[in-house]
């Protein structure tokens, strides 16, 4: 990212220290070595304000997670209470601060479909891969050692640890750390315009997708496999909802072979598509769901784990068989995320996210779906206030641009110039604004990047 001509990396500058001690997350070290850190340094509404004073629409929610925007007081206000009366305690053991139970409450209220437990972590990566551990905890006590082989898609994002890692579907997640670990499966990428054949309907591809997944299973052996993970929509694999029909497909061969279904949820919980969960949206009956990013607006880290009864009920085995429940996390419920996240969701309830979601999301839908227009769009997809555009060096033949290219990185760097941020997915340009933005920051941020999109196409065509 362009650093502050200001500073221009001196020494003592904020970027020039960054560079000397910061070890940035999902970065181009190289690069960032010679341009330094875009600084950012204050936030208001959906905007965030760089170190030069400069204001950005932040079309990302920052990483998907600030749906209350950047300066949400009560959230602020939420937490100072909370640190001036248990600014810390554990669960371990028994014990618990009051705020966790509200939360583990209010979450069970508003789950998908009926569920039992929640157990806190601190970030997606975290709930996933507990998820992923509870299901090998759940078929040693129901008797099925042999059941622990687990499912996830091609594309997919589930986060960076060792397991959630494993489940990602991506290859920079993977290269270089020795990734997938034994007993997770990748199977088809359930992304229509990439993946699909030219004369296959929605349906017909989704009828594929769930035959690819039944025959992999049979090719493992059905009762090796315990679990299928899946996000309602692929995240950072493009922000791509799944073809009409891919769930209840995919649903029957689960059903088929008694394989559980964890729905990872940290994007799209809380309103983003339209529904408090994508579950809702896509018609997902999971056993497990995952979530974190807007359950406390990305204000402080948590996030959380719901089990079915079945799966509660096995756990309270762990007693007898291994004398305790032996997961979670010092910080699993910390009481500063739990006040946060009770907060959020009482911000939520009262501005009535989903009907306010639903009300804008025309808007938003209708304007992404105009740059279908331009030559190297080739498509443009998405659901409520989330969506991509599949950037192309070829509309008929939905031929890729070479990676080397970097024509995404060139989108969002000009969109920077014109005060937007907004993340490419390798070449598709994400959206996924706070769901507290107006009409008219709609028009802004799509004006904006039309301008990107522009220039965009006049670097191209210059460089081909």
């Amino acid at each position: 990212m362009p650093k502050s001509e200001k500073n221009a990396l001196s020494p003592n500058s904020t970027g020039g220290r960054d560079v000397a001690y910061h070890l940035h997350p999902y970065t181009d070290l190289a690069r960032h070595r010679e341009s330094g850190p875009h600084v950012i340094v204050r936030g208001d509404g959906v905007r965030v304000i760089d170190e030069d004073g400069k204001a950005y629409i932040e079309g990302m929610s920052g990483l998907w997670c600030a749906a209350l925007g950047f300066s949400e007081e009560r959230l602020a206000a939420a937490a100072e209470r909370q640190m001036r009366t248990l600014p810390f305690y554990h669960s371990f053991t028994g014990r618990v601060p009051d705020v966790i139970v509200d939360l583990a409450e209010k979450l069970i209220g508003l789950a998908p479909v009926p569920m039992s437990k929640v157990l806190f972590c601190n970030s997606g990566s975290e709930a996933n891969d507990t998820a992923l551990k509870l299901v090998r905890l759940f078929n040693n006590l129901v008797g099925r050692p042999e059941k622990k082989k687990v499912v996830a898609r091609k594309g997919a994002y589930h986060g960076v640890t060792m397991g959630a890692g494993s489940l990602t579907g991506l290859a920079h997640t993977h290269s270089g750390f020795d990734l997938p670990i034994p007993g997770v499966l990748h199977t088809t990428r359930p992304d229509y315009y990439l993946e699909s054949n030219s004369d296959e309907s929605e349906e017909e591809f989704a009828s594929r997708c769930a035959d690819d997944l039944e025959n992999l299973i049979l090719d493992e052996g059905p009762a090796t496999i315990a679990a299928f993970f899946a996000e309602p929509l692929l995240g950072a694999g493009g922000a791509v909802p799944p073809p009409a029909t891919y769930f209840a497909n995919i649903q029957n061969v689960l059903a088929k072979y008694d394989i559980l279904l964890v729905a990872d949820e940290v994007i799209c919980g809380f309103g983003r598509t339209g529904n408090m969960w994508g579950s809702q949206t896509f018609g997902i009956k999971p056993d497990i769901v995952t979530s974190a990013k807007a359950l406390s607006s990305g204000y402080a880290p948590i996030s959380a784990v719901m089990i079915s009864e079945p799966i509660g009920e096995a756990l309270v085995g762990t007693s007898e068989k291994y004398g305790i429940f032996g997961h979670g996390f010092t910080y699993s419920g910390h009481p500063l995320g739990a006040a946060v996240a009770l907060e959020t969701l009482r911000i939520y309830e009262e501005m009535d996210v989903v009907a306010r979601v639903c009300e804008i999301a025309p808007r938003f839908q209708a304007a992404l779906r105009s740059f279908a227009q331009s030559p190297i769009v080739g498509d443009a997809h998405g659901v409520g206030l989330v969506g991509g555009l599949q950037l192309v060096a070829d509309k008929a033949t939905r031929a890729m641009f070479a990676a080397n290219a970097r024509v995404g990185v060139h989108v969002i760097e000009r969109a920077q110039a014109h005060g937007l941020i907004t993340r490419n997915l390798g070449d598709v340009i994400a959206f996924a604004p706070p769901l507290i933005i107006q009409e008219a920051e709609i028009d802004e941020m799509f004006e904006k990047f039309a301008e990107a999109l522009h220039e965009t196409e006049i670097w191209v065509s210059q460089n081909q």
